[in-house]
């Protein structure tokens, strides 16, 4: 179970970085893929921010998958699970494509569930 548990982190972890990556370098490439039917106002503002939180809530579940604890990683992706379920929150409550808000963002915080639930029971 651990395994699986690293495995699931690992992909979700190296996923978001190269979405972080894609807010900070190719924008325009990416901005639909969040939900939004259209880009707000302040659109680079907006990616900058979102690509910066991305690598840097994609590089802690790594750093903690090298230091070896996998409750504390299981514990950590739990908690980081909000951020994609808030991010589905805030595309259904802007009226974005409920297809993305549930199965890029609901699914990914399901899966971080799913991470924790085998990292913290393995």
């Amino acid at each position: 179970m651990l395994v699986a548990g690293y495995i699931l982190v690992a992909i979700v972890s190296l996923g978001i970085i190269y979405v972080g990556l894609n807010y900070l370098f190719a924008p325009a490439k990416i901005a639909a893929g969040f939900g939004f039917t259209e880009i707000p106002e302040n659109g680079d503002t907006f990616f900058n921010v979102k690509g910066g939180r991305d690598v840097g809530v994609g590089l802690v579940p790594l750093a903690l998958m090298l230091y070896g604890d996998p409750h504390a990683l299981g514990w950590v992706i739990l908690v980081e699970a909000f951020m994609p379920l808030c991010d589905m929150l805030i595309v259904l409550r802007h009226h974005g494509k409920k297809v993305i808000a549930y199965s890029v963002h609901g699914l990914t915080a399901l899966v971080m569930v799913v991470a924790a639930g085998l990292l913290l029971l393995g």
